[in-house]
Order: C-alpha cells, then structure tokens, then sequence
C-alpha cells in the first residue's frame, strides 16, 4: 500500500520543529570554533582557513562528542578537520573522478548501471566529510530536488530498472514529508522493486531516527535498504548505536560502506574491528572503497598495493560474512571494479 505523507507525524509543520532537525542547524560551520572545543592548538587554523575555504565545515555535535580532546590526529576528527593539503594540486585529482556528470539522464538521474538508478535528491549534509568524492558537484545545476517528475517519467520508461538508490547529499536530510512523497511516487512505478537510501545521519547526527522516519520507512510495498557509512569503529558508539537498534527493530536491511583513508582506518586491527562492530549493530559489510580521486583529497589516499594487503589481512582474520568487498569506482564501468586477490573467502 503506497505511503501516504498526510500520515507522517508533522507534515506541514514548520522547519526546525523536531529534535534532528535543531540539532542539524547548531552543527559546527567555523573552523575556529572547532579547534576551540577540540582544545587544540590555534596554530592549525591557517591551514583549516585554506580547506574551509574550499569545503565549508561542518561537524554535528553529536558526532563531535565522539572525537578525543585535545588529539589533533584523531581518526574520527581526520575525516572533518580542514587542511591546507586540500589546496595543493594533484594532475590525477579532478572534478568530477566518478563520471556523475556524463551519467545524468535526467535532472538530478544518474543512470550508471544496468537495472538501477541514482536520484541525487539534496546538495545537503550533516556533515562534511573531507573526502567527499561530489565535493564539486553542481548541485544548483537541476532541479530535481525542486521536482521528481521528469525522474520519475525517465524511471517507469526504463522498465529494466528495479532499483532506485537516493543519495546526495543526504537524502535523510529532507523533512520526512517529502521523503514519503518520494517513496509514494516510486511504489506507483510497477517494475521498482527496491529503495536503496544511501546516508551518513544515522551515524552523525542519530537524532534523524525518530517515529517520523521509522512511520513511513517501514511502510509501503518496496524493499528497503540503508546503506550507512562508517569508516571507523568509534563511529557506531553511542548515541548512533540506540538509532542504529531502532532501525533494526524495523526490518530495515542495514549495510555498510567505508572508504580507505590514510590515517583513520589503515591498519587492520581498525578494519576488523569495524566489522566486529557493525555486525554487532546489526551492519552487514558491503563496500571497502578505495579513494574517489577528486580534487582536494590526495592526502587521503591509500595505494592499491597497500589496499590489498590490508584486504588480505582482513581475510585471514574475518569469517567470510564480515569481509566487504574491495572496490575501486572507475568513470565509465558498468559497475564497481573488484580489486579483491581472489585468494578464496574465509570459512
């Protein structure tokens, strides 16, 4: 039975009425302000100036709350800490690594792979993340998150498609009324089978996993699917544990995605123990990416050697359950490129 927004508690109230949503508007936007609660040494705000500069800053409290005081190398504050590096240029680092911009068929459609599709639905997020592969992307260049149609009219003529994957941005950063008018719009298209929502807030800001959400998440004919992202183990400590319980609790299929990224999660000790911990939160291991080379981010960046070493590793130390899959993106293939060794899966 299609969703019906009129039924999600607080359709048509005002912005800023429910908890997530005050707590998305008092995250951290000045740099300043974030060494200052941090108790780190102003000295590192010249080179911040530089990367906020280039990618605003923004931190939510709560993940905020997570990072070690007073510890400039702080795996978790690595992933938000703006760098002069940021401006330094790298010939191989570009715009747009990924091909999004060849791959729209549609306003804010991307139609990269075979029988599914990705809506971009919102430039926003609750946090930023420095590695962010669409850091540049033109998100005021359509217009789909002023209008799903010309999607949706792409989506029920391409009936090969069974799947539609909403990303952005964050898409749980739309009030739920507007989700749920979405998702009521992809129920009426017979051949979608499945609603894959990509999304970081239940990680960072786990305020967004309220009845609202979980009202019309649970609901409706289509299969549904959180791919979350975390890239370290203290990421899924409490609060985002309680949210992430409360997501099980509805029948929502929770994976994970993780980038490889210098300084913060490789080593394998860091690795495993993410898995340990996100099967323990009800995540299932989906995607250990290499980094997307977009501009920016060179100092992120883990050889391919140095990836499948750690990714051999892992395989001698995980069951096969635990063990994401090691993937590059490449601008143009048909679909993620494996770069696991093929040395056989763990029992």
């Amino acid at each position: 039975m299609p969703t019906n927004p009129a039924m999600i508690p607080g359709a048509g109230a005002p912005a800023q009425s429910f908890p997530w949503q005050r707590a998305l508007s008092r995250a951290i936007s000045d740099p300043q302000e974030l060494l200052q609660r941090l108790g780190l040494d102003a000295s590192l705000l010249g080179g911040m100036a530089q990367g906020h500069g280039l990618f605003r800053t923004r931190v939510p409290e709560s993940y905020l709350a997570r990072i070690r005081h007073g510890d400039p190398l702080d795996p978790l504050l690595l992933q938000v800490l703006p760098q002069g590096a940021e401006a330094l240029d790298h010939p191989s680092f570009v715009a747009d690594p990924v091909g999004d911009g060849d791959a729209m068929a549609a306003p804010g459609l991307l139609h990269k792979y075979q029988g599914r599709v990705l809506l971009v639905t919102t430039g926003a997020c609750a946090i930023h993340c420095r590695y962010c592969f669409r850091r540049e992307f033109p998100y005021g260049t359509f217009s789909a998150v002023r209008d799903w149609q010309p999607a949706m009219d792409y989506i029920r003529r391409h009936t090969d498609v069974t799947e539609v994957l909403l990303s952005g941005g964050d898409p749980l950063t739309l009030p739920d009324p507007r989700l749920a008018d979405l998702l009521h719009r992809l129920e009426a298209i017979p051949h979608v089978r499945r609603l894959r929502i990509h999304t970081r807030l239940p990680i960072v800001l786990p305020e967004r996993v309220d009845d609202g959400l979980l009202s019309w998440l649970g609901q409706g004919r289509l299969e549904h699917v959180l791919v979350l992202h975390a890239n370290h183990p203290r990421e899924l400590e409490a609060p985002a544990d309680a949210a992430l319980a409360r997501l099980r609790s509805a029948g929502v299929t929770l994976l994970n995605q993780s980038v490889l990224l210098a300084g913060v999660n490789d080593d394998v000790d860091t690795l495993c123990e993410l898995q340990e911990a996100g099967f323990s939160a009800g995540i299932l291991p989906y995607y250990l990416h290499l980094l997307d080379r977009v501009r920016g981010v060179a100092h992120f960046e883990v050889s391919e050697a140095r990836a499948r070493s750690l990714h051999d590793a892992m395989r001698v130390r995980l069951p096969g359950y635990l063990l994401p899959r090691l993937v590059r993106e490449v601008a143009g293939a048909p679909g993620k490129t494996p770069l696991d060794s093929g040395h056989g899966e763990s029992p």
